[in-house]
């Protein structure tokens, strides 16, 4: 048995040798970029971090705050100076940051059209289209995907036979629970985060949904006091920085850019993924040329609809949350029993 195992593994670490040593020039330019686009969201992250923490200390106004707010500007500053840097020397063609780990991966995804084209590939490419909009979704689809297919690889390659050696030096339960915990934690690790991933689609979905009555209400205000469509589109999106706004924006762009209207609201249904979005962009290409009566009437509406469904949404979040505390709660009841219990035991025991 033991034989077997590292049979195994040692044909699974030579496959990845093999798929290492095949990596193209392609290959390296590809990760690199993936790594330049995972640099600029680790920026964007840690200077939203700061900006939390400014408003935080501005709302305060306590020493302690500010403080911490200087202290965590002055750690956040270092890191962003230091990713400008690792991305400078990448585009430099310096990919010593990209790292050997993930290039099997890519070498995969390009010689089994099976593997790059499946349904796993077009779930992440909607995912990251989602997130991150159609001009970085494949590069960022064939990152993930290089991390799901080659870390599994050697990382249950590396457990086996370290598993193996275990049980052949006699510490056989050492080597049999990495044999068996090991390897299923590094399956678990890998499906984690594709499984984030889809996490993270969720929740942006479920707060653009919850954003959507504040947008159709200021729009339908907006429209029917006199105010163009274009115009109000803008200033609705100029008026928050939340998700929901934040594509907004990007379809104001796309339409100063002369994309066509059918292409940028449509790029907008595609982002925001949800039916309540899908509605406002097509109501608003039907009616581009019926005037602001028709479409202010029908903002309207759905914002009726829209806060009717947000209540509604806000009742399953709480009923929801009751279910989630009932177990707590009985713990906790559990938890007051016990104490009362084992002192009135003792005391009988006593007599």
């Amino acid at each position: 048995m033991i034989v077997f195992v590292m049979i195994l593994a040692t044909l699974m670490l030579l496959a990845w040798l093999v798929l290492l040593g095949r990596t193209t020039r392609d290959d390296w330019i590809t990760a690199a970029h993936s790594k330049i686009l995972e640099n600029y969201d680790a920026i964007e992250k840690l200077q939203k971090c700061t900006g939390k923490a400014n408003a935080a200390a501005l709302v305060s106004r306590s020493l302690e705050c500010f403080g911490i707010k200087f202290q965590l500007g002055k750690e956040n500053k270092k890191q962003i100076e230091k990713i400008q840097n690792d991305i400078q020397k990448l585009q430099r063609g310096d990919l010593k940051s990209v790292g050997i780990l993930i290039m099997p991966g890519f070498v995969l995804l390009r010689e089994f059209e099976a593997v790059g084209k499946g349904a796993v590939h077009k779930t992440v490419l909607t995912y990251y289209y989602e997130l991150h909009g159609k001009k970085y979704a494949e590069v960022k689809t064939k990152h993930l995907l290089a991390k799901l297919i080659s870390y599994p690889i050697i990382g249950v390659a590396l457990t086996l036979n370290l598993g193996a050696l275990l049980v052949g030096l006699g510490s056989d339960t050492a080597g049999l629970a990495i044999l068996g915990i090991g390897s299923v934690l590094v399956l678990v690790l890998a499906y984690a985060m594709y499984d984030e991933l889809g996490d993270r689609v969720r929740k942006r979905r479920s707060a653009i949904s919850k954003q959507f009555p504040n947008v159709v209400s200021k729009l339908a205000l907006l429209v029917t006091s006199g105010m163009t469509m274009d115009r109000a589109w803008r200033e609705t999106a100029a008026s928050h920085d939340a998700q929901l706004y934040m594509e907004m924006r990007r379809t104001a762009d796309e339409l100063d850019n002369l994309v066509s209207p059918e292409s940028a609201y449509g790029n907008f249904i595609s982002r925001c993924n949800t039916k309540e979005t899908a509605k406002l962009a097509s109501a608003i290409l039907q009616n581009l040329s019926k005037g602001n009566s028709e479409v202010g009437k029908l903002l309207k509406s759905m914002a009726q609809e829209a806060w009717q469904e947000r209540r509604h949404m806000a009742k399953r979040d709480a009923e929801k949350a009751n279910s989630k505390l009932m177990i707590p709660t009985m713990l906790l009841l559990l938890a007051i029993l016990v104490m009362l219990m084992v002192p009135v035991a003792m005391n009988f025991s006593g007599l």
